[in-house]
């Protein structure tokens, strides 16, 4: 299995870097080839605008999805568009590792899904969700907090962390891939009861990053977050009566 680590962080000595550096070593011990996309590091750029196109299909108004289809078509993507996109194309699985900033994935992230996942390359109207460009190929987020766990779940102030992290996931599935529940790592900065004593919140993180280690080898047990798929919509593009899915805000109603 070819993997692809898609690193979202700043720091090289960061907690997120640490689970990084994990996953290199675990799944090439376990005999997987990897290849990892640092956005920070490799200096990305995350804006999406017409300074990425020197070929314009409309010179006069700029559309992301009329320039990324036309540039798609002729060849004449950016350079880091294309080695993004190469990169995805030899993965079968993806991994996506970040920290939760304003309760969604880093800007950097974000802009490269706007940039990378190109319009009439890797998706059209009829490419899309569980016949997605990447079907059959798997995606996970690895994902930090600085909250404790417990203020990411129901009721938590922080947020149901399936919620917020909903958007992210769904965006995966949205490009075919069979999307895995994610591994969390909570605490990682800010207050909590594991920031009383030094010493706790070390063997915390070693114990995070032998969870995550574990994790990755036993991918093969894991069940795909259950999404709504084209069989499930009617004509209209809304919930067919009776089918139930996990989607937060595509499900149906009682």
């Amino acid at each position: 299995m070819h993997v692809l680590i898609v690193h979202c962080h700043p720091e090289p000595h960061s907690f997120n870097a640490a689970l990084k550096d994990v996953a290199v070593e675990t799944l090439q011990r376990l005999g997987h080839t990897v290849e990892v996309s640092d956005l920070y590091a490799e200096g990305f750029e995350p804006a999406e605008g017409p300074q990425h196109y020197a070929q314009r299909s409309d010179p006069r108004t700029f559309s992301a999805l009329t320039e990324q289809r036309y540039n798609s078509e002729i060849a004449t993507l950016p350079a880091d568009v294309q080695r993004e996109i190469a990169r995805l194309e030899r993965a079968d699985l993806v991994v996506f590792q970040f920290p939760l900033w304003w309760h969604a994935q880093p800007a950097m992230l974000k802009g490269w899904m706007d940039r990378v996942f190109v319009y009439g390359g890797l998706y059209t109207g009829k490419r899309r969700y569980d016949c997605g460009h990447f079907r059959g190929r798997r995606a996970i987020c690895s994902v930090t907090t600085g909250g404790p766990a417990a203020t990411f779940g129901h009721n938590g102030r922080g947020g149901d962390i399936e919620l917020l992290l909903w958007p992210m996931n769904y965006s995966l599935y949205y490009m075919g891939y069979d999307v895995l529940p994610p591994f969390l790592a909570h605490g990682i900065q800010g207050g909590g009861p594991i920031y009383q004593a030094q010493d706790t919140f070390k063997a915390q993180l070693e114990t995070y990053k032998a969870d995550w280690a574990q994790r990755l080898e036993n991918l093969e047990e894991d069940t795909p977050i259950p999404f709504t798929g084209w069989s499930d919509w009617d004509e209209r593009g809304v919930l067919k009566p009776g089918v139930e899915g996990y989607d937060y805000f595509i499900r149906a109603r009682r």
